[in-house]
């Protein structure tokens, strides 16, 4: 007869069965699994002192053993599979002992219980973040074991998804299990009588279809063909969806298809005016943000929400008045954990996770449904403490909170008058620049965009954002390696410039220097590339910072423009070129730097006889700045032009049929003495 489980005795107190797992005796040894087995369940300090003792490497010789019966086999998966079930720390310890790839050896077996073990335990340590789930695709038989499984038994289709969702994270994985037909399994286990087998088929299409076009479509046109429920009888798989997240289902089952529908839609399955989007997706997700839903099902309905909303104007201004949803979302945010005598109790480490979880996904939403919209923002910023929320949320512990917090002030600093009122009433630059102090790349990213916003000419937090240290830290950023950070770096370098003052000017090219100048003019990204041009504009205004910054760089800075002119860039690139040299042409000073040179000259007679009128305007105002009548030495600058034939470009040009530029060919003419 086989121990019955003492569950507060320390495995110390069996020591005996212990040694009987090492025993050649397989009845002796299989009654000590039985034991082991018992003792662990349910009890962490158990599993802690059972991995402690070395007992794993000796379960797992049992399961690589071709003469170990599989009763036995069974039992001792059964027993790793309750270790699996403890802390994340008996979890990493299975995976460090290397014991995925023999569970994987099990699911090939013919003994359905000794299968069935092995996928629950697999299904377990593949929740865990440090799983090696890849594993399943190293060997090309076992992906489609596992998907002939599920027509074995409910446990196989409960467990089957479950492995499949987690291991599918990049595109290959996803077209792997594409092509080894895992969509119709899928389809004929969302038929399923049993909720459950439903609800782990819908996480793995969800993964499966998760930011992959290619999925989708194949998603979007597989139907179910052999039927467990009658209504379900030759529907397409979103037909399928839909008919989940009807009122009559669990809210959970309700939510996991939401989600499928979601990711289908931002992967270009459907647009967002489809009825199944309109007028289920959506009004679904915003009753489950509600208040009569459990905790975690409110914040991942939420998250959804975020992202089905995240590009779309008119998905988020139709969100923004549904059902009280702004409402809804900021009470995420206060949430306090339902602790009493009708709810179970929860641990402070389960408290702490509900409330991050609830506040992360309030946040984006919010910064998803602002977005876009002017009204919207309004309407979320002026919702009961927010800006006070999103303060503490900088802050938080939890670097996904922050990230969420600083999606959300992003989002809502799109905003000129937020900018001038309620971002300079609660200093939220002072939160931002300590998070901007050695914060990981995700952060970094977004938060140097809203600084970019915050740097804005008009806007009040610009001068003490500049007296904190920004100019060294924005420089810094544009030395990164991530595209996006140098972006931002440039960009808000570009807004601190922008009609500032000598001192600020001199600053910014000082601390970021030419040679960096120059490598950011050599930029492999566009968009780098036109924001310096827009920086160089910024601190080429007014004459007489033209004439200063000119006396100290004008070598360096005329260097980088024909540089740019004679590149192989797009004419977007070189009209900026140009309009910085119309603004050395507006210095007093400054102009000799263009006159001076010949090259330059001959380039913007060029420019002027160019098929792109842009490009045309751009090098004619630069004339008009340089023979401006009024302005000393006018005289002879005009004498030189004239010798050089602009002055006959512009007499050939008046003719045009475009109406802005022939503005600036008569200003341009009108500004030549009739001498």
């Amino acid at each position: 007869m086989l121990p019955v489980k003492q569950p507060f005795m320390e495995v110390e107190c069996y020591r005996s069965y212990i040694d009987d797992l090492y025993s050649s005796d397989m009845e002796k040894c299989l009654e000590a699994i039985v034991c082991l087995k018992n003792s662990v369940i349910g009890s962490n300090r158990q599993k802690s002192s059972v991995l402690s003792q070395g007992v794993v490497p000796r379960l797992m010789q049992l399961l690589g053993d071709c003469s170990v019966p599989v009763e036995m086999k069974t039992e001792a998966t059964v027993t790793l599979g309750s270790l699996a079930k403890g802390t994340d720390h008996h979890v990493q310890s299975l995976i460090d002992l290397g014991i995925v790839p023999l569970l994987l050896n099990g699911i090939t077996s013919n003994d359905q219980k000794y299968t069935e073990a092995t996928l629950r335990c697999l299904s377990t340590i593949f929740q865990s973040p440090g799983a090696p789930v890849s594993l399943i695709f190293m060997d090309s038989i076992i992906v489609p074991c596992l998907l002939n499984l599920t027509t074995q038994s409910v446990t196989c289709q409960v467990c089957v998804p479950s492995i499949l969702a987690a291991a599918c994270k990049t595109p290959d994985q996803q077209a792997f299990l594409i092509h080894e037909g895992a969509v119709p399994v899928l389809a004929q286990l969302l038929c399923s009588t049993q909720s459950l087998v439903q609800m782990h088929a819908l996480t793995c299409l969800a993964s499966l279809c998760y930011q992959n076009p290619t999925v989708a479509e194949r998603v979007a046109q597989a139907r179910c063909l052999e039927i467990q429920e009658p209504c379900f009888v030759d529907k397409s798989m979103p037909d399928l969806l839909f008919m989940l997240m009807a009122q009559d289902r669990p809210s959970e089952m309700q939510l996991a298809a939401a989600r499928c529908i979601t990711f289908l839609h931002r992967a270009g399955a459907f647009t967002a005016e489809d009825p199944k989007i309109l007028y289920r997706t959506l009004p679904c997700l915003v009753r489950l943000c509600k208040k009569d839903r459990p905790p975690l099902q409110r914040a991942q309905a939420a998250e959804t929400l975020a992202y089905l909303t995240e590009v779309d104007i008119e998905l988020q201004r139709t969100a923004s008045i549904s059902n009280h949803l702004i409402l809804t979302l900021s009470e995420l945010l206060k949430y306090q954990p339902r602790i009493g005598s009708k709810t179970p109790m929860i641990t402070v480490e389960q408290e702490i996770k509900i409330s991050t979880e609830m506040r992360q996904a309030a946040f984006r939403a919010f910064a998803s449904l602002g977005a876009n919209d002017e009204d919207i923002r309004k309407k979320i910023i002026e919702t009961d403490n927010l800006m006070e929320h999103i303060v503490s949320g900088l802050q938080d512990h939890s670097p996904k909170v922050r990230l969420s917090a600083i999606r959300c002030l992003h989002s809502l600093s799109r905003s000129v008058q937020q900018l001038r009122t309620t971002f300079q009433d609660h200093s939220v630059w002072r939160p931002l620049m300590t998070l901007l102090q050695g914060a990981s790349d995700d952060i970094l990213t977004v938060a140097s965009s809203t600084l970019c916003n915050l740097l804005l000419e008009f806007s009040p937090s610009k001068e003490p954002i500049l007296e904190s240290g920004a100019v060294d830290m924005l420089c810094g950023l544009t030395r990164r390696k991530d595209p996006a950070l140098r972006l931002n770096g440039i960009w808000a370098l570009m807004n601190m410039a922008f009609q500032a003052e000598q001192k600020i000017k001199s600053q910014i090219l000082n601390t970021l220097g030419t040679d960096q100048m120059f490598r950011l003019l050599s930029d492999t990204e566009v968009d780098v590339l036109m924001k310096t041009l827009g920086l160089l504009r910024n601190l080429l205004s007014t004459k007489s910072h033209i004439d200063y910054i000119m006396n100290l760089h004008g070598n360096q800075i005329m260097q980088a423009v024909v540089l740019i002119l004679e590149g192989n860039h797009s004419a977007e690139v070189k009209e900026q070129a140009l309009c910085i040299l119309a603004n050395i042409g507006d210095g007093d000073t400054a102009k000799e730097f263009i006159m001076s040179n010949e090259d330059v000259l001959k380039k913007l007679q060029d420019y002027m006889a160019h098929s792109n009128v842009k490009l045309q305007v751009a090098a004619i105002f630069c004339i008009s700045n340089l023979v401006w009548r009024e302005e000393t030495g006018a005289i002879e600058r005009q004498a030189r032009l004239k010798e050089m034939g602009v002055y006959k470009q512009l007499q050939q040009l008046i003719m045009t049929t475009d109406t802005l530029l022939f503005d600036k060919v008569k200003t341009a003419m009108t500004q030549f003495s009739e001498a």
